[in-house]
């Protein structure tokens, strides 16, 4: 079932799987303090062109009361995360609180869910994206859905020509329901403002994540990654048991390739993605399948103003996407904003109180993100031009009190200065390269894993999850010192420049299957003065060295952290991760420090 904002649950019953999907866990209700709006809800069916077939889009149209031709408001079309529907706890509610606030609705099952045909095609604007755009035109009074429902009281641009078929349209979602948003505008200029919360940027990096050697702002990766394979099961595991979940399904919904929901490159992606290998032959187009279903890959067409809300918590979508898009975005001249909150994929909700939007308890007008994404409505969809739609860069601090909880800053990244510390020979981090210790310091992998992050699976099942753990002789550490004075707050992706000795991986690592390359995972802990540890947020990096005769560089994913005085800061490199798959093969690793030749760590500041 959906709480607020939770980890997304998969129970072993089927019978419960379509209420604990993988959807988003963006929950709106009307405002607890004023009875909401009457609106009246109607439920209508689309047959869509998707591309190589036509389908059926299952919707409810939500029309607030005192709206018509005559006192036409503008839209808002939203979507499911994966795995929901039109009427799951997120989707719906969604609907309802801006139906209660004046606009009209449109809530609809994305393809391949709910009762909608049409196998799953991963948010492809070409598939997807064009299904929306016929829905826009529902929207807009160009076409009526099957049953003969014409809607004639949607805000237009105008009333002549082009203009009268160009409804005043916005969207909102998240997860599967953000990624949609923008494959949607770049297809449809019509649509007005979007606001995709916790989504991806380029799918290749979020279920196969390689964080070496990035191109600068860009997640993605010409040498294939790290196998997400919890997460990527996950979601496959609730896409096949559609038909389970719905009988009876529209014969639209069948895939390819051997899936039953799935189209067929997503099937052979997954058969990819199981098998281990990347091979030069095979891996290219794979992954550029996986780029063309990505917003990294049709972003120069989004033109609609854009609001992104993601997670800090989010090890499914981290932080490091979100940014991706920004920046794309804001190079082009795409207005657009950013908002690092708690939550994400990964739980992380905090008290209501603290700012957090958890419109379950009625908190759109008193949240700091739910006034945001009023404001954002109301310039883009209402036109309130006088309308203040907030700092470019907002970002949730946990260790702040309620009414100050979100730091701002007019620019992305936060102007601020950065920490540089060394790697020691001695287990050391240190900030003068002087006091490198001399030294060589080895680990090993194993057959299995021996590190643990967070286990995805145990939030799908509803299971406790293991504390975060490296077993000794299969990692390396280095420590800093207490930090003194006044907090330390990092706010940003950190990075680790280094070099490692490998003589196996070297051997093989040009053999022309990438999965010969050498795997390991970075992270950062926090250390309290008692000993006790922290994975931050628990986020790895997994990374694939390109060459381990060369220093490379990692970025970790970004967060949001203060280092309290007496607490340190502990760097790890681990050789494999229980979430993902790990070296083929066992591949020592050495990492020599010298003061004139050593690995660093940089992590950015908050300005202050």
């Amino acid at each position: 079932m959906y709480r607020a904002v939770p980890r997304p649950l998969l129970r072993t019953s089927l019978a419960l799987l379509a209420a604990g999907s993988l959807a988003a866990p963006l929950a709106l209700a009307s405002p607890a303090s004023a009875a909401p709006a009457p609106y009246d809800v109607t439920a209508v069916q689309l047959t869509v062109d998707a591309g190589d077939r036509d389908c059926t889009v299952d919707a409810d149209l939500y029309r607030p009361a005192g709206v018509d031709a005559a006192h036409p408001a503008p839209a808002i079309l939203t979507t499911n995360g994966f795995g929901g529907d039109k009427a799951d706890g997120s989707t719906a509610a969604t609907a309802q609180a801006f139906a209660a606030r004046g606009y009209v609705a449109l809530s609809y099952s994305g393809l391949g869910f709910g009762k909608s045909g049409c196998p799953i095609s991963l948010d492809d604007p070409t598939v997807d994206g064009k299904a929306a755009g016929q829905l826009i035109d529902f929207l807009a009074g160009t076409r009526t859905a099957d049953d003969g429902t014409r809607v004639d009281y949607v805000t237009k641009e105008g009333e002549g020509g082009a203009a009268a078929a160009d409804p005043r349209v916005g969207m909102i979602g998240g997860s599967y329901g953000g990624a949609i948003q923008m494959a949607t505008a770049a297809v449809d200029h019509r649509v007005d403002a979007l606001v995709p919360l916790i989504t991806w940027n380029d799918l290749a990096y979020a279920l196969d994540p390689n964080n070496a050697e990035q191109p600068a702002g860009s997640v993605s990766n010409d040498v294939p990654g790290v196998y997400k394979k919890e997460w990527t099961n996950g979601f496959f595991l609730i896409g096949e048991a559609q038909g389970l979940l719905h009988p009876g399904l529209d014969p639209s919904r069948l895939g390819g390739a051997g899936c039953l929901h799935f189209v067929a490159k997503a099937c052979e992606t997954k058969r990819w993605l199981d098998s281990g290998r990347y091979p030069a032959d095979s891996t290219k187009p794979i992954l550029d399948y996986a780029r063309s279903v990505s917003p990294v890959s049709y972003l120069k067409d989004v033109k609609a103003p854009t609001l992104l809300v993601q997670g800090q918590a989010d090890s499914l979508f981290n932080l490091n996407e979100a940014a991706a898009t920004y920046r794309t975005l804001k190079a082009q001249g795409t207005a657009t904003k950013m908002i690092w909150q708690s939550w994400g994929h990964s739980g992380g909700m905090t008290d209501p109180a603290s700012g957090e939007l958890n419109l379950s308890e009625g908190n759109l007008e008193t949240s700091y993100v739910g006034q945001r994404i009023l404001a954002w409505f109301d310039r883009y969809l209402r036109h309130e031009k006088g309308t203040d739609t907030g700092p470019a860069f907002a970002y949730y601090r946990d260790w702040m009190p309620a009414g100050q909880t979100y730091g701002t800053s007019a620019t992305f990244p936060a102007s601020g200065d950065s920490w540089k510390l060394y790697l020691s020979g001695d287990g050391k981090l240190v900030d003068d390269r002087a006091e490198v210790a001399r030294g060589s310091r080895e680990y090993r992998n194993g057959l299995l894993p021996t590190s643990h992050s967070e286990s995805q699976l145990a939030g799908l099942l509803g299971l406790p999850d293991p504390a975060p753990y490296d077993i000794k002789g299969t990692y390396l550490d280095w420590t800093s010192e207490p930090v003194e004075g006044r907090p330390v707050d990092v706010v940003g992706a950190p990075k680790a420049t280094l070099k490692v000795v490998s003589p196996r991986t070297e051997r093989v690592q040009h053999s022309g299957d990438a999965a010969d390359k050498l795997v390991l995972f970075a992270k950062l802990y926090d250390i309290a003065p008692d000993g006790s540890k922290t994975l931050v947020h628990r986020l790895v990096a997994p990374a694939r060295v390109p060459d381990v005769t060369r220093p490379f560089t990692v970025e970790l994913p970004a967060l949001v952290h203060r280092y309290q005085p007496g607490h340190r800061l502990r760097f790890v490199l681990a050789a494999s991760d229980t979430a993902y798959y790990g070296n083929k093969g066992v591949k020592p690793v050495t990492v020599v420090s010298a003061p004139e030749d050593t690995g660093t760590l940089e992590l950015p500041l908050a300005g202050r």
